[in-house]
């Protein structure tokens, strides 16, 4: 596996490391090799990694990774990134399909911008209680391909971050998978501000773009925004939000917001130490 040819691209604050495995240049204990490039200082450094794979479905598929090396579902900011990764390498066209674990992903390729049709969101249950060290906290819950949990808040300055969102991420309402939080702040005219602690992750990032649906939905949902949504991620960059509500579900939902390809490389033996 040395010698390993390698993008690395952000999608508003949220790194990822790409490689093009069609020809299966990463094999054998690939979560362990997930954990050991993306380690900061040490090695490449990233919040996930993603491999392309072929698909006799779509023009690719990929497998995502979280930098413990847990194989997810989905993942908006990394959709969007695979999205202009494949484009520029000539795997498919600026509109394309790729194949995840929750179901094929539409995307289309506007130069720097990427646009993202997600999967229909499923087991939306607005104001639920839920208990953060005996103190019970209302929240929404709402699976965007991966589970996440909305807060809303006054004041995202304030919010313990790390604390609620890892009691969150373990608490007994979402065994044994686990869930996402999400602090969102309401700023009015359909926009919206955001943290978010990720599972896999174990801590914040700069931005989740299921998240960042998840809280348009939520807001959507219980009247506190309507689409598209704006969404400020903590990272500074926005993402919009486009769904369509019904009163009992929602339906066709898009992500759009940037994918900045930074630098491309080769991962060495060294970055395996």
């Amino acid at each position: 596996m040395y010698r390993v040819a390698f993008a690395k691209m952000h999608a508003s604050g949220n790194d990822f490391i790409l490689i093009d495995n069609r020809l299966g240049q990463v094999t054998g204990d690939i979560p362990a090799f997930v954990r050991q490039v993306c380690r900061t200082r040490f090695s490449v450094g990233a919040d996930g990694l993603i491999l392309i794979e072929s698909s006799e479905q779509a023009d690719f598929r990929w497998r995502f990774f979280n930098k413990d090396g847990g194989e997810v579902e989905m993942c908006g900011n990394g959709a969007r990134c695979v999205a202009r990764f494949a484009y520029l390498r000539g795997i498919c066209g600026r509109e394309l399909s790729f194949e995840t674990m929750a179901g094929i992903i539409k995307a289309e390729v506007n130069d720097g911008l990427v646009k993202v049709q997600l999967t229909k969101p499923t087991d939306y249950r607005p104001g639920i209680n839920v208990e953060l060290g005996r103190k019970p906290r209302e929240a929404s819950f709402i699976n965007t391909g991966v589970p996440h949990v909305v807060y809303f808040v006054d004041d995202l300055n304030a919010v313990d971050v790390l604390g609620d969102g890892a009691l969150t991420r373990h608490h007994e309402m979402f065994k044994p998978e686990g869930t996402n939080a999400n602090f969102v702040h309401v700023l009015g005219g359909d926009r919206l501000a955001i943290r978010t602690y990720e599972r896999g992750v174990e801590g914040e990032t700069l931005a989740c773009g299921t998240g960042a649906v998840a809280a348009a939905l939520v807001a959507g949902g219980i009247g506190k925004a309507s689409s598209p949504v704006r969404v400020a991620t903590w990272g500074g960059n926005s993402l919009t939000v486009y769904y369509k509500w019904d009163g009992s579900e929602f339906s066709d939902v898009f992500l759009e917001g940037d994918a900045v390809l930074v630098f491309q490389g080769v991962i060495e033996e060294g970055a395996l130490l």
